[in-house]
């Protein structure tokens, strides 16, 4: 009797692992601070860059409205 309920158990088992390793998770995958700190810094220079030259077509358009005035 022990020897099957051994048995079933260790089956009961592989068959719960297999289960979970099949289960499919909402967690978001796990992101290390200096991944996010690079992370963070490019993102900060694209948003320089878009600032940027967002001031440069401002300036154009400045610079180009007061001459057709003239």
């Amino acid at each position: 009797m022990n020897r099957k309920k051994k048995i079933n158990e260790t089956l009961k088992k592989r068959l719960k692992r297999k289960v979970d390793r099949q289960k499919s998770t909402n967690k978001p995958r796990y992101i290390s601070k200096a991944e996010r700190e690079k992370l963070a810094l490019a993102e900060a220079s694209a948003t320089e860059q878009s600032s940027s030259s967002a001031a440069d077509v401002a300036d154009s358009s400045d610079n180009a409205e007061p001459s057709a005035t003239d």
